[in-house]
């Protein structure tokens, strides 16, 4: 039996750690802590620190894996090893599933062992929407953990507390958007997510995000927070573009969100950051805020908070 992980071994996991402990190192970490942040030695480090990185991008050429998304890999890696162990396994593993979803390794695989010519279990295993699930459910996983580790965050939370939405592969429905079920919450001054993320969570996320991305496709992920005139005015320095649904009565539908956000989009089409919903009688006011996904709009939420934070 020869299984797909042999090549994690052989090629992706060495070029991998390479790639991460020069990120590091250049971020400025020491080599005793990039050793503990990638469970190897000092020495190990030292080693990948000395090295070329041309043999690392090399390998991992031979996956089917471009400099462009080897880099996108370290860059994730590197961060979720930064904050501990189990967040850079969890990171790993994501990363491999989706690699062996996708086919990407199946020629290198099959070039070492020839009698695998015509196996297809990994792509029936971990790719199509299966396999974009469980890359969406590890970075709203990521996207939590930025939100809980930063003690400005809880002050962008509205009292319909938080939540963040990520598009699964081509998401055409709320089953396919990955969500926390019961929301992220205040708990002592911190944010904390009450369950751990799955498909279907947020219908009403969901649909914010889908609509959304009738006008941005770019878009995979998005979070609420709180709003009043002191985020506008940080949106504004910011330079982010705000589309506002404007204010609406209380019970004009099941969701007047989802539909005065659609009737806005059908009426004003364009580009845009954030989506801003005034609320009304009876309702909060809310901003969401978009990204290309759920790490990278949990840290543009964060950015927001500290710039308030700050006045």
């Amino acid at each position: 039996m020869h299984p797909p992980d042999e090549l994690m071994s052989r090629l992706f996991l060495p070029s991998m750690r390479q790639l991460v402990a020069v990120r590091l190192r250049a971020e400025g970490l020491s080599q005793s802590r990039i050793a503990l942040a990638l469970g190897t030695s000092q020495a190990s480090v030292s080693m990948y620190l000395s090295a070329p990185p041309a043999k690392a991008y090399s390998d991992l050429s031979l996956l089917s894996i471009s400099k462009a998304d080897a880099d996108i890999y370290s860059a994730r890696l590197a961060s979720a090893a930064s904050r501990g162990a189990k967040d850079g396994v969890g990171a790993l593993s994501a990363i491999w599933t989706g690699i062996l979803g996708s086919g990407a390794a199946c020629g290198a695989h099959r070039a070492l062992y020839p009698s695998l010519a015509d196996c297809d279990f990994c792509v029936r295993a971990w790719g199509g929407q299966a396999g974009a699930k469980a890359q969406a459910v590890s970075e709203v996983s990521e996207a939590v953990r930025i939100l809980e580790a930063s003690p400005s965050f809880v002050n962008m939370m509205p009292e319909v507390s938080v939540n963040v939405a990520c598009a699964a592969g081509e998401a055409t429905s709320p089953s396919d958007v990955v969500a926390i079920p019961g929301r992220i919450v205040k708990v002592r001054g911190r944010a904390k997510a009450v369950l751990t993320p799955e498909a279907g969570a947020s219908v009403h996320m969901a649909n914010v995000l889908l609509l959304a991305r009738t006008a941005r496709p770019d878009f995979r992920a998005c979070i609420n927070l709180r709003y009043d005139g002191k985020v506008a005015a940080v949106l504004r320095r910011m330079g982010l573009r705000v589309l506002s649904v404007g204010a609406r009565p209380r019970g004009a539908s099941d969701d007047p969100t989802v539909d005065a956000l659609r009737n806005r989009l059908l009426s004003q089409p364009g580009r845009f950051d954030a989506v801003v919903d005034e609320g009304g009688s009876g309702i909060e006011p809310n901003l969401y805020l978009f990204a290309a996904g759920a790490q990278e709009v949990a840290t543009l939420a964060v950015t927001l908070a500290e710039a308030c934070s700050a006045g």
